[in-house]
């Protein structure tokens, strides 16, 4: 699933395809931006900024898409066949002399001025793998609300921007608690390490094709889809259950011998 690294990953696909090309196609599917047409426009640069992609064009215009759950940029050279799902799912289409970038099942997709680009991602905290990045800032933005279940406050991109589930799963491993713990209960030397930790887990992964946090080959993850299977530490069998902040549950992972603390009663 899409996370900082994979974002990363695809910001610089799309920047080696598209970047200093005059664009000679430009579809955008969307009802609001149905008639924009950035033909004749090169592009300038894409830009990761935590899950959010920005690609700006000649004058002055930022194309903001998001991937959430399950949409993608595909990169495709003349001739070749798209392959990212069915037409329907298209949401952008943005094609010059030699490569066309395809946007497949994009729940946001929109077209502002570049120097407006502070209204889409201007509410995110630190990028763990952007320029911006303020390990100390990222701790401050975690603790504003002690009571909050760590796992929640990992997600939540206006702390610090780039964890998503499986990362969240897997930090929370590595820092020995488990996601419904508060906050304010991480002991100080954890929360001193969490920003740190974070970020060396994204940077780790961001040039990889396969997501690792391990370090072993063929065991990629410690807990993160591996329910009812041995923990790789202690071999206690992992378990699953949903966490959320009631707008959406997601799947969470831990061990309940590595990672001591509160937790709910009924998982899967």
């Amino acid at each position: 699933m899409p996370e900082g690294d994979t974002v990363w990953q695809a910001a610089r696909r799309l920047n080696d395809a598209l970047a200093g090309k005059v664009l000679l196609r430009s579809d955008l599917r969307v009802p609001r931006f149905a008639t924009a047409d950035l033909t004749g426009r090169a592009v300038l640069d894409v830009t990761p900024r935590g899950k959010h992609l920005l690609t700006r064009v000649e004058g002055g215009l930022t194309l903001h898409s998001h991937l959430r759950m399950d949409g993608s940029w595909r990169i495709y050279a003349e001739g070749q066949r798209w392959n990212g799902g069915p037409s329907h799912q298209i949401r952008a289409i943005l094609g010059n002399a030699d490569r066309t970038a395809v946007g497949y099942r994009l729940p946001v997709l929109e077209l502002i001025r570049t120097t407006e680009e502070d209204r889409a991602v201007g509410h995110l905290g630190p990028d763990l793998l952007g320029p911006d990045w303020d390990p100390d800032l990222a701790l401050a933005n975690l603790l504003k609300d002690p009571a909050r279940p760590l796992g929640e406050a990992l997600l939540d991109q206006r702390n610090l921007a780039g964890v998503g589930n499986v990362f969240k799963s897997e930090l929370c491993f590595l820092l020995g608690v488990t996601p419904w713990l508060p906050v304010g209960g991480l002991p100080a030397d954890r929360s001193a390490k969490l920003p740190g930790l974070a970020k060396k887990l994204l940077e780790f992964n961001r040039e990889r094709p396969i997501r690792n946090t391990t370090g072993r080959r063929g065991q990629d993850l410690y807990v993160y889809g591996r329910a009812r299977r041995p923990c790789l530490r202690c071999r206690t069998p992992l378990r699953v259950a949903e966490q959320g902040d009631g707008s959406r549950e997601r799947p969470t992972y831990w061990c309940p011998t590595c990672q001591p603390g509160p937790a709910p009663t009924t998982t899967r």
